[in-house]
Order: structure tokens, then sequence, then C-alpha cells
């Protein structure tokens, strides 16, 4: 069974995770690390594609300084969407190979994410062309990846306790006739994120097939030669 390494970085910079993430990439397409999955909670931050339709960005400038969202344009496919306090974004650095590998990936990930949702007698499904994971016609999980020389960068979103008035400055996902949910709001009270994260770990094990290695913090940014980034 493959090893493969997950750390939980906690609140961190959504730029300095870009950074992050681009180092363990090189170290990954070079068989210096094994497969990864970083666990992370960002500030309040939207994100969007290269392709994305700039108008989906619904707030102004003052209106995002005002609210302290900072906004970032990615290397990754998909629409504008936000990550923040109570979501917990992955962003597993896996070595998947060529372009025949990307659908069996996105549907793996998928389906960590629905049994996920499920261990909290949430009965989460895929929506036909529509990635991510949805409860009815409202989104639950997005996900927004980049494969380069065959390594996955960038991953997933899952709204735990997330606050969801702060998708209300976009369009989320460029898709204007859907909503958004998480967690919390379809429980009726507030989901604990380390029992998120411990099962999210628990079913990347299994849908993945690894062997999953705990890292620390301050190893793993070792390991990536980012002893320059403050943390």
């Amino acid at each position: 069974m493959m090893k493969c390494l997950v750390a939980d970085i906690g609140q961190y910079d959504y730029a300095k995770a870009l950074e992050l993430q681009a180092q363990l990439v090189a170290l990954r397409q070079r068989e210096q690390i094994p497969d990864m999955l970083l666990q992370v909670e960002h500030n309040h931050t939207y994100t969007v594609g290269r392709r994305a339709n700039p108008s989906h960005l619904l707030w102004d400038e003052d209106e995002l300084k005002r609210r302290g969202i900072r906004f970032y344009t990615v290397d990754r496919g998909g629409e504008m969407t936000y990550h923040g306090p109570g979501q917990l974004i992955g962003y597993p650095i896996v070595k998947i190979g060529g372009i025949p590998g990307i659908r069996d990936y996105l549907y793996s990930l998928e389906e960590v994410l629905i049994r996920t949702a499920a261990d909290f007698g949430i009965r989460a499904e895929r929506l036909p062309g529509h990635p991510g994971v949805w409860f009815g016609f409202e989104k639950l999980a997005a996900i927004g990846l980049r494969v380069t020389r065959g390594v996955t960068k960038h991953g997933f979103a899952l709204n735990a306790s997330t606050d969801l008035s702060y998708f209300d400055g976009i369009v989320p996902c460029g898709m204007q006739d859907k909503g958004v949910t998480s967690l919390s709001e379809i429980l009726g009270r507030r989901q604990p994120m380390a029992e998120v994260k411990s099962s999210i770990v628990k079913n990347f094990g299994t849908v993945f097939n690894v062997d999953i290695v705990p890292a620390e913090k301050v190893d793993l940014l070792r390991m990536a030669g980012a002893g320059s980034i403050t943390v």
C-alpha cells in the first residue's frame, strides 16, 4: 500500500498556501516525497480560475476591503469561489499521471466528500455536469484542480460551519440558479471542524487506498524548503 502524508496546517494565508503547494508539487514530480494531503482553513478569500467571468464578482473593491476579503486569480480550472473560516480546504499533492487520470481522480475526490457527508448523516450526491458535491441543488463542496507533469494542485473546499453570507459577493462557481450550503446548515447545529478533518482523512485513505501517515506542520515546511515562510 502506498503512503500518503497528511498534514493539518490550520489557519493559513492563501498566498503562502499557493507557494507551499508549488514547492511540494515540484518535490512530488521528482519523486522526493510521497503523495500528500494538506488540510487548511483560510481567512476570507475569493479566488477565480483562469477562464472565469470577471462579472461574477458582485462586490466592489471598497466592499471587499471593508469585509477583509482578499482576491486572487489562480491557475486552477473553474469559476469564482469563496474560502474562509469554518471551511475545510483539502490540497492533495498526488501523482495521477497524464490527462486520462483526471476523471478518475475527480470522481475519487467526490467520493471522499460524499462519504464524509454520510458520516454526519447527510446524503450528498454528484450533480451531472457540475463537479463537486451537492445536497439537492445546493453545493456542499467545490472542487478546482490543476495537474502539472502528472501531479495535482489545488483541491476541494468543504463547507463545514462556513458563514455562507460571504457567497453573496460572488456568483459561486458561475451558477446563478443554484445555491450553497454547509454541514452545519443542513444539520441545524455547528459541526466541529476536528470531526470533519478526521472523517476526511479516514475516507481519503479508504478511497485512494493509501496508508495515512501524519506529518507535523513544522516538518512539512522544512521538507518543502519553506523555512522563509512565516507561519
